[in-house]
């Protein structure tokens, strides 16, 4: 069997025999439909049964995982759902392919939205599945439970198959994915190697023993069972060297570099960093029918607050892009291009001033003094008028996310108005290419490595260096070791990530000096392709 290449996204090396995802299950031909009754019955019992094991799994999880798993189980649940089903049993179909059809439109519906409501008809087809399998009273597909260490090779990977892992695989390796999809956000929050957008993986047999390095990308095949077990036992015992790493990041000649985390909650943070460069407060916000009110939001960031007393946070990350049912905003034939981030405030100023009120009211009540940045500006106009209405409410340290190339090119400018950057990689990536993150066929040009993206870096650290304000990064690019001391090369003062990476990053930063890192990150300037350089 040849060695397969696809694309490294959580690194980390290990070996194991290969075990295939559980297939989908197959609709049988269409038989007599049962009663009107008893068809509605089951078509609402078997969406009940897959969100009740959503939720099941969510009470399981932490921080993404759950967050993921909960709104999935909120699709489950949604009435529209039910409603469509059922009207395909009055129509005559039998359980099982009413519940086909409806998925089937909801996924067309979604498709035909493009943007993220694209990016969640992955997620339909997992609910499919697992609908018509209870349906049909069969085993709910997934990731198979051998007893034994594995590593997991499938087509692709739903949040639900990824957030529920037991601790026995070993690595992840999807034919499809990107960079930025559920399954490499989830497996690097896990600390699993993973590699997607890996084409022929699913020709490999199971049981045959294969390394996985999720930093390169390389599948190698054809192992035996000493070699396999070497190349694992050599990777617990750097995974346990770098557990007892800590103290601040910085380079080999002593060149300081903040190691900070990307959380959702205070159920995120984790000793290993200093500090927090990303609280995603969207987190408070998803598959809820009324925006959480100021006490609950007060509540929310004391938490964290309590804990880390300068965390970053970022304002409210929604829009038509990535919907909220309160907002109610009107439906776009682009969303990915629309009313998203800080551009909701256009449509609904209402919810910027409670959240602002309700930061600052939490950072009294703690005695913090968190700092505030916006998503998707693309303007310094725009960072202007953000920056007025933040330090009106009472915010000392004011930030813009750069997610957009407008706002890279305008850096000097933005930074102008506040008082840091922090680039987000993944949609920065995104917009640059033109490129949808959850493209499989598209997943090279969200590479992090891309020397064009990385240019857009260096420019906004040059503009931080001139301004004298710091320049972050907290796209899944900063938690990748290899990529890091590129980063600060460039120009970044800070790098923000999951909590599973930081240990990882701060002993590939020790292992360089300053200038090491400016040569790797000029080298990986001048590539016209993404095989790390440094």
């Amino acid at each position: 069997m040849p060695d397969l290449r696809g694309l490294g996204v959580s690194p980390g090396r290990t070996a194991g025999p290969v075990l295939l995802m559980a297939a989908a299950p197959t609709l049988p031909p269409p038989g007599p439909p049962l009663s009107t009754e008893a068809g509605t019955a089951a078509v609402a019992a078997a969406l009940s049964a897959v969100a009740a094991e959503l939720d099941r799994r969510a009470g399981r999880a932490g921080g993404e995982a759950r967050d993921i798993l909960e709104s999935q189980a909120m699709m489950a649940a949604d009435p529209t759902l039910l409603q469509a089903a059922e009207e395909h049993v009055i129509g005559g179909m039998d359980a099982a392919h009413a519940l086909d059809a409806a998925f089937t439109g909801h996924r067309a519906a979604l498709i035909a939205a493009g943007g993220y409501f694209a990016e969640r008809a992955a997620d339909l087809d997992d609910l499919r599945n697992r609908a018509v399998a209870a349906v049909l009273g069969l085993p709910m597909p997934g990731v198979p439970d051998p007893g034994h260490p594995f590593v997991l090779v499938a087509g692709d990977l739903s949040p639900a198959d990824t957030a529920g892992l037991s601790d026995d695989v070993l690595a992840l390796v999807t034919e499809k994915g990107g960079p930025t999809s559920h399954t490499a956000i989830l497996a690097r929050g896990r600390g699993l190697p993973a590699v997607v957008a890996c084409a022929g993986a699913l020709t490999l047999e199971e049981g045959t023993l294969v390394s996985v390095d999720g930093a390169t990308g390389e599948i190698r095949a054809g192992l035996d069972g000493p070699a396999a077990e070497q190349i694992r036992r050599r990777a617990e015992a750097e995974r346990a060297e770098l557990a007892h790493s800590r103290g601040p990041g910085r380079t080999a000649d002593g060149h300081p570099v903040k190691l900070l985390l990307n959380i959702g909650s205070a159920g995120d943070l984790a000793p290993e960093a200093e500090g927090v460069g990303l609280f995603r407060t969207e987190l408070l916000f998803l598959d809820r029918r009324s925006a959480p009110g100021f006490e609950e939001q007060v509540a929310a960031y004391a938490a964290v607050f309590k804990a880390v007393p300068d965390a970053i946070v970022r304002t409210l990350d929604a829009g038509t892009d990535k919907p909220l049912p309160f907002l109610e905003l009107p439906a776009e034939p682009n969303p990915g291009l629309g009313i998203r981030g800080l551009r909701v405030d256009r449509l609904r100023p209402d919810v910027l001033d409670t959240q602002l009120a309700a930061i600052t009211e939490a950072a009294r009540a703690t005695g913090a003094e968190p700092a505030v940045m916006a998503p998707m500006v693309s303007t310094p106009r725009e960072a202007a008028r953000f920056a007025g209405r933040a330090r009106a409410a009472g915010v000392r340290r004011v930030g813009v996310m750069i997610e957009v190339p407008a706002a890279a090119l305008l850096a000097e400018a933005i930074l102008a108005e506040v008082d840091f950057l922090s680039i987000g990689t993944n949609d920065l990536g995104q917009y640059a290419f033109a490129a949808d993150r959850q493209h499989p066929a598209l997943a090279d040009l969200l590479d992090p490595w891309q020397p064009a993206l990385l240019r857009l870096v260096e420019m906004c650290a040059a503009a931080g260096r001139g301004a004298g304000k710091p320049v972050g990064v907290c796209g899944e690019a900063a938690g990748d070791p290899r990529l890091a001391p590129v980063l600060v090369g460039l120009g970044v003062t800070s790098l923000s990530m999951s909590a599973v990476c930081v240990p990882a990053v701060r002993e590939a930063l020790a292992g360089h000096t300053l200038e090491e890192c400016r040569a790797g990150a000029q080298a990986a300037l001048q590539r016209d392709h993404t095989d790390g350089v440094v």
